[in-house]
C-alpha cells in the first residue's frame, strides 16, 4: 500500500516503519512511502498509467540500513541497483 507523504508518514519513516521512500527527481520532499512489495510496484504502475504515463521507470537505491529510496521517472544513475520499466 502506498502511503502519501504527510507529517505522520514522515515520522513513521523516521522511526523505520516503512522500507521504501518514494521520491521524484529534483524534489526534496518525498511523495510517499511503502513496503516495497510487488503489490506496491503494481500500484505505482497503475497510478502512472491512470495519469497517462506510458514509460515508467523506478530507480532503486539501497541504503546501508537496508531501506530503499525509489525515484519515480528519474534518470538512471550508476548508483541505482535496478530499474523497472
Amino acid at each position: 500500500m502506498i502511503h502519501p507523504y504527510n507529517n505522520s508518514t514522515q515520522t513513521r519513516w523516521d522511526h523505520g516503519e516503512f522500507k521504501v521512500q518514494l521520491n521524484q527527481p529534483n524534489n526534496p520532499r518525498p511523495i510517499g512511502f511503502c513496503d516495497g512489495s510487488p503489490e506496491d510496484v503494481a500500484e505505482l504502475l497503475s497510478i502512472a498509467e491512470a495519469e497517462g504515463v506510458d514509460d515508467v521507470k523506478i530507480n532503486k537505491k539501497i541504503l546501508k540500513s537496508g531501506r530503499e529510496l525509489w525515484t519515480l521517472g528519474g534518470q538512471e544513475t550508476p548508483d541505482d541497483q535496478n530499474s523497472l520499466e
